[in-house]
């Protein structure tokens, strides 16, 4: 690892900082827990009823109050010191993840109780995730922030990888209770390393007004710069339809035409090496017009979809699913660096969190449509719609003068 940290450089740059060290090592912890717990949950719920509706009612308890709380979070990221906020945040998704892992070991859990604690933890990481994209330009200097968000994205998906597996055998082999339990030991620890760090100036808490009064000054903000929420309006039918088509009718595809669970997990990893790889290339590269770079680069997610709906061989749908994954990343990191550069610093939980609940507010729609839809137009129909979708939502945005030009 010292010799990749040298060879990109990385021991000059962001990780030369001691306060984006400790917030990477925190947030690689957390991750990778979470990503054990993602797959325990489920599990540990089929086994109490074997109901796949009672798995989606958890899920669901989970998503819709962060989905609620998300504007208010940015609200309070902008008011407090946003390590501090993560901190308190870490800290109560810890102790709900440990009450969950102890019902379960002792056997006292039931859906109810695991649908109150996903609760909690959904409405804690709504204040959670606005500071975490607000803080990192507070632990290194504008050049460095490209390289930063690509480390960032880089430890996220190498931890979905890997956390997955690890969950995976960890449930298989003591059951599900442990795996949760380590991701609310995970929390804590990244508590800890994130609560080490030592803001700059970029971190310190605005002054206080009204509630509702910074609520419209983040709309305010956000309407008025017309590359942010062409993007974000952009993205709420990108991620609806690509996450519909993508989680809901590939699995029925592989299943009935391409071999079945195996398959589709290897479609799947191809996606993820598509991320990571590109992570690393994004360390490294410099753009002048990175917004543009990234909106272009979405194009190619659509591929997926296309070759679902012929379908092509296993061996082609994977390398779409891996052109897919590495475009996405691409996007990723141009999209948080520009967000990150072009917004006041006061005003960036807040933009975050407009982004967030834009983006993703139209997915559990999409996710639920998916199979409706494809039982009325076809499968096929479906996936060529979906794909179509993203071509023209991405063509679109490069009419917007400064999503060319930023």
């Amino acid at each position: 690892m010292s010799v990749l940290v040298t060879r990109l450089g990385l021991s000059r740059g962001p990780l030369a900082e001691r306060d984006y060290r400790l917030l990477l090592a925190g947030r690689t912890l957390s991750l990778f827990g979470t990503a054990m717990s993602n797959v325990a949950i489920a599990f540990a719920i089929l086994d109490l009823t074997g109901s796949k509706a009672d798995v989606g009612y958890v899920l669901a308890s989970q998503q819709i109050p962060k989905a609620a709380f998300l504007l208010l979070g940015g609200v309070w990221a902008d008011r407090l010191p946003r390590h501090q906020l993560m901190v308190a945040t870490s800290a109560i998704s810890g102790t709900t993840q440990c009450a969950a892992a102890a019902l379960l070991l002792s056997g006292h859990a039931n859906v109810y109780s695991l649908a109150a604690l996903a609760a909690t933890n959904g409405s804690a990481a709504a204040f959670f995730t606005p500071a975490s994209r607000a803080v990192v330009p507070a632990t290194v200097s504008g050049l460095m922030l490209q390289p930063a968000n690509a480390l960032l994205r880089l430890a996220q998906n190498s931890t979905l990888i890997f956390g997955t597996a690890a969950g995976g055998g960890l449930v298989a082999a003591a059951g599900p209770g442990y795996a949760i339990l380590i991701d609310g030991l995970t929390f804590f620890a990244g508590a800890g390393l994130i609560g080490a760090m030592r803001p700059r100036d970029g971190d310190a808490p605005t002054p206080r007004t009204n509630v509702l009064r910074e609520l419209r000054e983040g709309w305010d903000a956000f309407r008025s710069r017309t590359w942010l929420w062409t993007i974000v309006v952009q993205f709420a039918f990108v991620n609806a339809v690509w996450a519909g088509s993508l989680n809901v009718l590939g699995p029925v595809i592989a299943n009935a035409r391409l071999g079945g669970a195996a398959v589709w997990g290897a479609i799947l990893a191809a996606q993820a090496i598509g991320f990571v790889l590109t992570g690393l290339l994004m360390l490294r590269v410099r753009v002048q017009r990175l917004l543009f770079l990234g909106t272009v680069c979405v194009f190619p997610i659509a591929l997926p979809l296309f070759a679902l709906a012929k379908p092509l061989p296993a061996v082609a749908i994977g390398a779409c699913a891996f052109a897919g994954g590495a475009s996405l990343e691409v996007f990723g990191v141009a999209w948080y660096t520009v967000l990150q550069r072009e917004t006041p610093r006061h005003l960036l939980s807040r933009l975050s969190a407009w982004d967030d609940f834009g983006s993703l507010v139209f997915v559990p729609l999409g996710l639920a449509a998916a199979g409706p839809v494809a039982n009325l137009i076809g499968t096929r129909a479906t996936l060529l719609g979906s794909g179509a979708i993203i071509v023209a939502s991405t063509a679109l945005v490069l009419f917007v003068r400064d999503v060319r030009r930023l």
